[in-house]
């Protein structure tokens, strides 16, 4: 017996980059969980390495207590704190999910991380043509139109660059919506498209 020893544990849970684990951050919200079981199913069946799936939501990070702030769901602005989440360090993407399949390899996708960018998005000039979005379900709210909208619906991020650095959840709390989502916090030089 005296020769046998536990084997050495890594420090860390979850394996560092470079070790081929996508780290996914999935927008979460209870009134839209079938579809957030869907999207992650999807995500198992269809990617070739391993994943680390982290369902988010503003609940989880004891923001905005008592409401909304001005969101529609419950992932609307923590979906920005992906890189203070990852102690602004390596890479991680995150997914709106609840109304997303995911039909190729991921790894393909991961592949395309650059250094250099702080996000990556489907770069798209998408016009809004309801006024109202989530019509007949708690969630109904206006359906605004502005510059980028949906480019934060997929964001293949690079935590450690140096734009992140300005988003804590103080600045989340203090930046609008929109300066969010069209991400005026990040350099025009420093957002890439995935496609």
């Amino acid at each position: 017996m005296g020769g046998l020893r536990a084997p050495d544990r890594p420090e860390r849970a979850i394996p560092v980059e470079g070790s081929g684990v996508i780290r996914i951050f999935v927008g979460f919200d209870p009134r839209e969980e079938v579809g957030y079981h869907a999207f992650c199913s999807s995500v198992i069946h269809n990617t070739t390495v391993p994943v680390s799936i982290c369902p988010l939501h503003q609940g989880m990070l004891g923001m905005w207590e008592g409401g909304d702030r001005d969101g529609s769901n419950a992932f609307i602005y923590t979906r920005f704190l992906v890189p203070y989440l990852m102690d602004y360090s390596g890479f991680a993407l995150f997914v709106d999910g609840a109304d997303m399949i995911v039909k190729g390899d991921l790894m393909d996708l991961w592949a395309m991380r650059d250094p250099y960018k702080a996000v990556q998005v489907v770069q798209h000039d998408y016009k809004t043509r309801h006024p109202r979005k989530y019509v007949g379900t708690l969630m109904e709210a206006d359906n605004e139109d502005y510059p980028r909208k949906n480019w934060s619906s997929l964001m293949l991020m690079n935590c450690a660059h140096y734009d992140w650095r300005r988003i804590t959840p103080d600045s989340v709390k203090k930046l609008s919506g929109a300066e969010l989502h069209r991400f005026d916090f990040i350099g025009e030089r420093d957002r890439k498209s995935v496609v």
